[in-house]
């Protein structure tokens, strides 16, 4: 890999964990799960949590909250959260809490470049049907091949391992097993990593048609 990273504006793979313990989640249950989930990927260097984001369900728009420092299973965090609560809007409830951040990745030479959104961390609070937490990732460091279908082994040998090992340490952490998302364009997990695109010719398909935004 020669150029800077890159990143698709859907995600290449995800895995997420459904609880099905209906009710008795919540805000506070949410930050919780996401405290510890971050606790994890924080450990791998995959994520450290500067912001919460969300969308207002029974309520217009969305709310972001800084962390400055704060953890995320501070007490104080889910009342501070409903403060933000539309005016008017008496009965919002905050959907889905996504976790912003920034992790390490590695490029060829084994050299660590921060990067915001390195991976993306949400659990929705739903206090009816329960938790459901989700991780997605959105750049080509985790497959063998760029976007651009050129194979880098170095780049993929530095990173794709440690998320590997994050997805099952959070699957012993959280008691459910992970399972993939839906394929994307750019594309799709399978166990603790991505599918590996066919290779013809010494190269794989060349996905940057569809990038819309990406950096070198």
């Amino acid at each position: 890999m020669t150029g800077g990273l890159m990143r698709a504006p859907r995600e290449c793979g995800s895995w997420y964990w459904d609880f099905e313990e209906a009710g008795g989640a919540g805000v506070g249950a949410a930050l919780r799960t996401a405290a510890a989930m971050a606790g994890v990927l924080g450990r791998h260097g995959l994520l450290e949590p500067e912001a919460l984001e969300w969308a207002w369900v029974f309520g217009e728009g969305g709310g972001r909250l800084e962390l400055a420092g704060r953890a995320l299973d501070d007490g104080a965090l889910p009342g501070r959260v409903m403060e933000l609560r539309p005016v008017g809007a008496a009965r919002a409830e905050p959907g889905a809490l996504y976790v912003l951040g920034s992790g390490t990745w590695f490029d060829a030479a084994g050299r660590g470049h921060r990067e915001p959104g390195l991976v993306e961390l949400s659990v929705d609070p739903d206090p009816v049907t329960g938790l459901f937490a989700e991780l997605a990732v959105h750049h080509d460091v985790w497959g063998t091949c760029d976007f651009r279908g050129t194979p880098h082994p170095e780049v993929y040998g530095y990173n794709a391992p440690r998320l590997g090992a994050a997805l099952a340490e959070l699957d012993e952490l959280l008691g459910v097993p992970a399972e993939p998302g839906e394929p994307t364009y750019f594309g799709m997990a399978e166990g603790y990593g991505l599918v590996a695109p066919d290779i013809i010719d010494g190269v794989g398909p060349d996905l940057t048609d569809l990038m819309g935004l990406w950096r070198r």
